[in-house]
């Protein structure tokens, strides 16, 4: 085993689980579920902690929690989006919490289609990568923003 720096510390890292040695880091994890019945926004903002509802800024209530350190976007249709967990076990773990909450203000809730939706992550492949070059050549996965050479940061999305 060897060690690994990261933003978090340094971590044991298993070279027979990862031979290059390249681990990526998750910084974010995107769900989505479906807790099974309408919702009264309105009521939840009024009866539930750290709930915030402004109905001209935006048509959900935007709930959060400390652990794991998470908020969710949670709508009248009763769909509800989960961001900022660091695994999808935390995700999972965070919307249930979430929806919990949801029940105990007094809907009938089901925690129906959970799914996650994107995972943001980064890793050190120890050599340079030509962005422009790999956007060209992998152009049906890749999306390059309009701030490309501010940013210098490139999409790469996978197929199912």
């Amino acid at each position: 085993m060897t060690e690994q720096g990261g933003a978090e510390g340094s971590q044991p890292l298993d070279l027979s689980k990862h031979p290059s040695g390249i681990v990526p880091t998750l910084h974010n994890v995107v769900s989505t579920v479906n807790l099974g019945c309408k919702l009264d926004l309105k009521q939840i903002a009024l009866k539930a902690r750290n709930a915030e509802f402004a109905p001209t800024r935006f048509a959900s209530v935007l709930m959060r929690i400390r652990e794991p350190k998470t908020t969710a976007s949670i709508f009248a249709t009763g769909k509800m989006v989960c961001a900022g967990a660091k695994s999808e076990e935390q995700s999972k773990v965070a919307a249930r919490k979430f929806a919990r909450i949801v029940l105990k203000v007094g809907f009938p809730v089901k925690f129906q289609d959970f799914k996650i939706q994107n995972i943001f992550a980064s890793c050190d492949v120890k050599f340079p990568i030509r962005l422009e070059g790999l956007s060209c050549s992998h152009y049906s996965f890749s999306n390059v923003g309009h701030n490309f050479l501010l940013l210098n940061i490139i999409c790469h999305h996978l197929i199912d």
